[in-house]
């Protein structure tokens, strides 16, 4: 399969084009974030979306196995002999009439896109195999990242199947345990800055480049590569239909940025019909993409983004010494790195975004687990978004949705046991407490 690939910066002022074999980042001329580009007139393509599923026959193959590279010829940047893979992207779309009947819309239109089932834990492994293919092909032997944590576990759990050295950076006291104890128990070396998240993505960016350390943040287009493939098993799952709405919890805009960019390549190629609207749900307290698009009025505009609004706010950010707050930790970022793509995956999209307060995270994270998956809180932030773009009647009731879960409940156990013991949402469920006599015991189970 003759590899097609190349980066190129996303500045349409600059436009410069690399061969996919540098691993740099950033384009050195101007500074920008660079995209994965393909001539896909020399592009071996099937015909159909149809035919990706043909490779389900051939799961004894690790290629096909992968729910990545099962669709490689969409993302053929290298070649078979670097693909990385242990097993990612073995997630399902789950049909979920009773969240429906809670959010009011109609029976088999709402669906949950499971990505806790990745070997990590979370939707992070989609990057993570791509970008470690990358790795392999330009020779890398270390690698580093920032992290809130999922991108701690995933890296860490990568390195450690590649042979890599791998280094995370985290935030004082800001990363779930559940999620250090995986960066911890797969060999990382880990580094805690006295600082957030923003602090940690500056100084992991200066590190990687003085020391040539292979970046493995969303920053790399590489890893966003990998996340497109998010959306081809949803549609994959909906018997090659597109849905209507998708919706994804914006932390780093990673995913956001990867979708949009999936589906107009899919339209381009006639492989789609029609492209699904996106939504784009923050935090209250990590609200930076909220604030720019609806108050600031930012967008892409054909890639000739207003900086200086983006300049500005972040600099009454450090005049301020501002950091994010919000109970969903892994969109706990009011830096995001990735956010000119995802104005652009808004266009793409005709797509919106909305903050929420944590109260109706947390409430919504405890609908998902008490209706049959558990999900970590930024993951409810989709089913949280859904609920209230139902309300306002931006979503109708009649329309097909998919909501991303990025991550797996025991992310950030702390944060359930706390909304249930101690009362603090609609749904808690907290213990009975019952002295030890039986007949008190069948009493509490009888009432």
């Amino acid at each position: 399969m003759a590899i097609t690939a190349y980066q190129k910066c996303i500045n349409p002022d600059c436009g410069a084009e690399f061969d996919r074999t540098e691993a740099i980042f950033k384009c050195p001329k101007c500074g920008d974030l660079l995209d994965i580009q393909y001539d896909w007139s020399k592009a071996k393509l099937p015909e159909k979306m149809e035919d990706f599923s043909k490779r389900w026959a051939n799961r004894n193959q690790r290629l096909d196995f992968s729910g990545v590279w099962r669709f490689r010829e969409l993302l053929n940047f290298c070649e078979d002999e670097h693909k990385v893979t242990i097993g990612e992207g073995q997630t399902i779309l789950q049909q979920n009439d009773f969240i429906a009947k809670e959010l009011g819309m109609d029976k088999g239109n709402v669906h949950l896109q499971y990505e806790g089932l990745n070997p990590s834990g979370s939707f992070k492994d989609n990057g993570m195999t791509a970008a470690f293919s990358h790795a392999s092909l330009v020779g890398a032997k270390s690698c580093a990242c920032a992290s809130t944590g999922n991108t701690s576990a995933a890296v860490s759990l990568y390195a450690h199947s590649c042979g890599m050295k791998c280094t995370v950076f985290i935030g004082q006291g800001r990363i779930a345990f559940g999620k250090l104890s995986q960066a911890m128990d797969y060999g990382a070396q880990t580094i805690q800055i006295a600082g957030d998240f923003d602090d940690c993505m500056k100084q992991v960016q200066d590190v990687c480049s003085k020391l040539n350390i292979y970046l493995l943040n969303s920053l790399n287009p590489f890893r966003l590569e990998g996340q497109k493939t998010i959306m081809y098993r949803i549609i994959e799952s909906l018997n090659w239909q597109v849905p209507d709405w998708i919706i994804v919890p914006g932390g780093n805009l990673g995913n956001s940025s990867s979708f949009g960019k999936a589906f107009k390549e899919l339209k381009d190629l006639g492989l789609i019909d029609r492209i699904p609207c996106l939504a784009i749900i923050n935090a209250c307290g990590a609200d930076t993409l909220s604030y720019l698009v609806n108050q600031r009025g930012l967008k892409w505009n054909s890639g000739w983004v207003e900086s200086k609004e983006i300049n500005s706010l972040y600099a009454d950010f450090t005049a301020k010494k501002f950091s994010p707050h919000t109970i969903a930790s892994a969109i706990e970022i009011s830096r995001p790195v990735n956010l000119k793509k995802c104005l652009r995956s808004i266009e793409i999209c005709d797509g919106l975004v909305i903050d929420l307060p944590d109260e109706e995270i947390k409430d919504a994270k405890a609908m998902v687990g008490k209706y049959g998956l558990g999900c970590e809180p930024a993951s409810a932030a989709s089913v949280a978004g859904l609920r209230r773009l139902v309300q306002d009647g931006t979503i109708d009731p009649g329309e097909k949705v998919a909501c991303v879960l990025t991550g797996h409940a025991l992310k950030d156990p702390d944060l359930t046991v706390n909304y249930h013991t101690k009362r603090e949402g609609v749904l808690s469920n907290p213990p009975v407490e019952v002295p030890n006599d039986l007949d008190k015991i069948i009493d509490i189970i009888k009432a």
